[in-house]
């Protein structure tokens, strides 16, 4: 299990609002199976199989182009560990532990 940020960035559309591509983006993702997925303020992140995180990758950085984009900037952030499993939910738990304990 691989954990990825993704920020899609249509360029050139004559508008700095960014939602619909996103809303669209967000559709595509909750048709695919084997990931999950989260929106956050400034990316989402996608975790599953790193080929599922790639295939995924491609279909969000196509979905500008569709809805009539001439030019896409997609920038991935992956986070893959061969030592234990990691989880949207499991990075967080681990942050929130420590701020329990005072930082330790």
């Amino acid at each position: 299990m691989a954990l990825c940020s993704i920020s899609v960035v249509p360029v050139g559309t004559g508008s700095t609002s960014v939602s619909r591509y996103v809303a669209r983006c967000h559709e595509v993702l909750a048709r695919l199976e084997g990931i999950a997925f989260r929106l956050t303020p400034m990316s989402t992140i996608i975790e599953g199989d790193l080929d599922a995180i790639f295939d995924a990758a491609a279909r969000l950085h196509r979905v500008p182009f569709e809805e009539g984009a001439e030019r896409v900037l997609t920038t991935m952030i992956i986070d893959d560990r061969a030592d234990k499993p990691v989880t949207m939910d499991g990075k967080i738990a681990s942050v929130m532990e420590k701020l329990r304990r005072g930082g330790e």
